[in-house]
């Protein structure tokens, strides 16, 4: 049996490095990593977002971190939310007593006096609600959500958060309120991060084991004949038994020849955003560094929705010292005011301008900046969904075509969850005969 994989992101070299069986990968670009990529520039180096190694799986997690041998520091979280002038602690249910005191007060009372407690929440909005109250919910979640989505929080499944967001209890809200240390999200306080190379590093690590079964590839169309698919670009053609898909959905579908309507209009009805990501490089004395993990802004004013300290996540990611390497991360639409007016140089101009305005960083110490736009980066799970998601797998699965990964699947996973649901794919092919 011969496997063709599409893709060498995390989830193409996941797979790969479990597969026992012959493969391929083919990939369209010159680099490996998918949304998985670091940038290096005059020293400094960043990623695709803000990527830290954590797991609520120590085992698959330190199966992970084995790829990095040696290459890996700790790091510790200290994320922050800008709200009204201030920098709250993040998550925003556990930095109530750093608010004023109007707005701690308003949070606490409408968590715990909530109406919304009892309902069985139909969208987005309704779960923000019922879990975390008035308060919370227009201070920060809803204008944060609307803002990183791009997208009505009323028109969006609220099937995906449950579960992946527990209910703060209680006390921790009280407690909060009152100054007495609360941590939400536990699992990713404590985090690991590759000590050189950015998250790249774990990309180059898998890389290595499986390079000789990578082809540089564009795929255009792909056909099954005799039992066997073709993988068809301008010039030459692939040939499998068996095919995984990494790719985005929307693109696998447009490959297949003859595809039913109602799985094409499905396909061409997922949404999701695309991302702007400016990495900026300031000479900055060390005392003047922030020692933050990130940032979170849910004002409009304000383009990024995310701030990552990238010295923060390692020492090496910046030449010196007295260096500070800022990544501001933009989530936009094709269309969108980002895309057609924000061009890189417009985009940049404004990022530095908003940096010094909030006194991050002094516009005149800028040493180095670069501007990225990535087409896919974030799934949006909108009211349908889980229809379109169904229409579009149900026939993937009778064509015998195997899909994985974030947008493979199309779903909102973290690297371990990605990692995870590759391992057990290639799994399940050994075991085939």
């Amino acid at each position: 049996m011969k496997i063709g994989i599409l893709g060498a992101g995390l989830t193409g070299l996941t797979i790969a490095n479990h597969l026992k069986k012959d493969f391929e990968i083919l990939e369209k670009n010159e680099c490996v990593g998918g949304l998985c990529r670091s940038f290096s520039e005059k020293r400094y180096t960043w990623d695709i977002g803000g990527h830290i190694l954590y797991s609520r799986d120590k085992k698959l997690l330190n199966e992970m971190l084995s790829f990095l041998g040696k290459n890996k520091v700790k790091g510790v979280r200290n994320n922050k939310i800008f709200f009204k002038g201030r920098f709250v602690k993040y998550p925003f249910e556990n930095g109530l007593s750093e608010l004023p005191e109007e707005d701690n007060k308003e949070c606490l009372d409408k968590f715990l006096n909530n109406p919304m407690s009892k309902i069985k929440p139909t969208n987005f909005t309704q779960w923000m609600y019922k879990m975390f109250g008035d308060g919370i919910t227009e201070k920060y979640l809803l204008p944060y959500n609307e803002k990183i989505w791009n997208f009505p929080p009323h028109q969006m499944s609220c099937h995906w958060v449950e579960g992946r967001v527990p209910k703060p209890p209680k006390i921790d809200i009280i407690n909060s309120s009152k100054g007495i240390k609360t941590e939400g999200y536990k699992e990713q306080i404590n985090f690991i991060y590759p000590k050189k190379g950015g998250i790249a590093a774990l990309i180059s690590a898998m890389h290595k084991k499986v390079k000789k079964k990578i082809v540089k590839f564009e795929a255009r169309l792909i056909r099954k004949v005799n039992k066997r698919w073709l993988i068809i670009n301008k010039s030459k053609t692939r040939v499998y038994d068996k095919i995984i898909s990494t790719i985005p959905l929307s693109e696998l579908i447009s490959m297949l020849q003859e595809v039913p309507l109602n799985v094409r209009i499905a396909a061409d009805s997922l949404k999701y955003n695309s991302l702007a990501l400016v990495a900026l490089g300031y000479k900055m004395d060390p005392k003047n560094k922030k020692d933050f993990t990130a940032i979170y802004f849910p004002q409009k004013e304000f383009l990024f929705n995310r701030l990552c300290f990238m010295e923060n996540f390692s020492p090496q990611n910046v030449p010196f010292k007295n260096r500070s390497l800022i990544t501001a991360e933009i989530t936009y639409k094709k269309g969108s005011a980002v895309d057609k007016y924000f061009n890189d140089i417009n985009l940049k101009n404004k990022i530095i301008r908003d940096l010094d305005k909030l006194g991050i960083a002094d516009k005149n110490d800028l040493d180095f900046c670069s501007v990225k736009r990535f087409n896919h980066a974030y799934i949006i799970y909108d009211k349908d969904y889980q229809y379109n998601i169904k229409v579009i797998k149900d026939y993937l699965r009778k064509k015998g075509i195997y899909i994985c990964g974030r947008f493979g699947q199309w779903e909102y996973w973290n690297m371990d969850k990605v990692y995870e649901e590759a391992k057990k794919l290639a799994q399940r092919l050994n075991r085939k005969v």
